[in-house]
């Protein structure tokens, strides 16, 4: 079966040092690869960051997520980084919409090593805002090294690191989005992702939708 990952564009991709270590790869998906994922992206309850474990992961979306998370990509993100991630836990989480007070400039959590996120979006990021931004400060986000449209099948790799800055300029609405990350431990697994789960469950309880009154 064909791979939906075009791994060879990762490993041919430099690996940018400077603020702090990442690479972006446009295009990381094959094309029906991307529609398939597209097209089977799970529904999500509303904004914020959602764990596969409420959410109907299947067809072209499950494929996509199911290559990420094997050893073909952990291996390639290994030999990019020149680190091991042998033993370390693997999560993800899905991102449907975006709210005005997402995208404030952090670095994410110690207990994260590696995250990787990958746009769904359409092939074209129309809007200037919510476009990541690789900063060289906690406190200017105009001060970047760098600018990435949220395209689809656009893909962004950091090593977590006092330095990785990030952020972007604020967007309300559609922006997909899937956060994989390597962590330090288990534990850091069961929190994250019953967090962000009890989340999720509030807002389809209380039927949350993203829309300009719901959107914090």
């Amino acid at each position: 079966m064909t791979s939906t990952l075009r791994l060879d564009r990762f490993r041919e991709t430099p690996l940018v040092t400077d603020p702090f270590e990442y690479v972006v790869v446009s295009d990381f998906l094959e094309r029906n690869a991307l529609d398939a994922a597209r097209a089977s992206f799970p529904t999500v309850p509303g904004p914020g960051s959602h764990p596969p474990s409420g959410l109907k992961v299947d067809g072209g979306f499950k494929r996509m997520v199911d290559e990420v998370c094997g050893p073909e990509f952990q291996a390639a993100v290994e030999e990019k980084f020149s680190l091991s991630l042998q033993g370390r836990p693997f999560m993800y989480t899905v991102r449907g919409y975006t709210r005005a007070r997402d995208g404030q400039i952090h670095t994410d959590s110690k207990t994260k090593i590696i995250t990787v996120l990958l746009y769904l979006n359409e092939d074209h990021w129309s809007n200037g805002n919510g476009r990541l931004r690789m900063l060289r400060s906690g406190t200017d986000l105009e001060n970047y090294a760098d600018e990435v449209e949220p395209a689809g099948g656009t893909l962004i790799v950091f090593r977590r690191s006092d330095r990785s800055w990030h952020g972007h300029h604020p967007y309300e609405g559609p922006r997909r989005a899937l956060q994989f990350n390597w962590v330090t431990d288990a534990s850091v697994v069961e929190r994250e992702q019953g967090r962000h789960g009890f989340s999720s469950r509030l807002k389809s309880l209380f039927g949350r939708r993203p829309t300009a009154d719901t959107m914090m």
